[in-house]
């Protein structure tokens, strides 16, 4: 079973990107954030055409989150987290799998930056309840499978130079020890399972050369409960789907193997006007 994860940043810009993806590598499940649409404008039909039912929690221009599925997919919820924004930014649902009911939970976490802003704030608040329902759902199902685009660096082993983001959102200690308090509700982070030393950036500021000096960090996780760990057979990471109109820009997009589960966790190019920069990132996992 094939389980993949994409920050897409618009699900109707990137479609055919989309397409290209589940044609060539034939997902059972994709979760997607940053899909910049409203429910209503969701491109369902696409989906449909390649036998995908489709579960959104949109939002115009930004964020939403989405679960497109070959499988029957069941108690699919977008309120676990009261957002006092209102942002589209997380969606669960459940699924049968050799006899074991499998909790999926798709999330977008904000971006705390500048930390002096009530961003950060609200970035705490939202991991707070993301963290208390965590630990209320496991007490219910112990096979839970968390994934997306986290906007944390767990470790200074996971961005190229961590002096430089000591006091960034992104790296600060307190949303470090969130990340923690998640894992040691009965997650395993499941690229460091398997890559202790490795890196696996999933993220490069690209307007800064980032991506052509390597200077990347990882962001966008699978964390996987416990009880299902032993099922996992691999994490990748890889390049190909993510095809852009900008000079010297690479085609980002991982790849992975199957067994009894694979996760796959893709980013395409993000661009953020108030910035001017554009990022890259992706990241991929495989259970089995």
């Amino acid at each position: 079973m094939l389980i993949s994860s994409w920050n897409v940043n618009s699900v109707r810009a990137r479609i055919e990107n989309i397409k290209s993806y589940l044609l060539k590598y034939k997902p059972d499940i994709l979760m997607m954030q940053e899909i910049k649409t409203e429910d209503v404008n969701f491109p369902y039909d696409d989906f449909s055409s390649m036998d995908y039912e489709s579960h959104v929690f949109g939002q115009k221009s930004y964020n939403g989150v989405a679960i497109i599925s070959k499988n029957k997919l069941k108690n699919v919820k977008t309120d676990l987290i009261k957002d006092k924004l209102k942002q589209s930014r997380i969606i669960s649902a459940e699924f049968e799998h050799k006899k074991k009911n499998i909790q999926l939970i798709n999330i977008y976490t904000p971006n705390g930056n500048p930390v002096d802003t009530e961003n950060y704030d609200y970035n705490k608040e939202w991991l707070d309840q993301l963290i208390k329902q965590l630990k209320s759902l496991s007490k219910k199902n112990s096979n839970i499978i968390l994934a997306g685009d986290f906007n944390i660096i767990p470790s200074a082993e996971d961005v190229y130079n961590v002096k430089s983001f000591e006091d960034d959102a992104l790296y600060r200690l307190e949303i470090r020890k969130k990340f923690r308090e998640m894992i040691n509700l009965g997650f395993n982070d499941v690229y460091r399972h398997f890559y202790e030393d490795k890196e696996g950036y999933t993220f490069w500021d690209y307007m800064r050369g980032a991506w052509q000096k390597n200077n990347g960090m990882r962001i966008d996780h699978f964390l996987v409960s416990n009880s299902i760990i032993d099922k996992i057979k691999d994490i990748k990471i890889s390049y190909e789907f993510n095809k852009l109109n900008f000079k010297n820009i690479p085609s980002l997009l991982p790849t992975s193997i199957t067994n009894e589960f694979l996760f796959n966790l893709n980013s395409l190019t993000k661009f953020f006007a108030k910035s001017s920069k554009c990022f890259l990132k992706t990241c991929g996992v495989a259970l089995g």
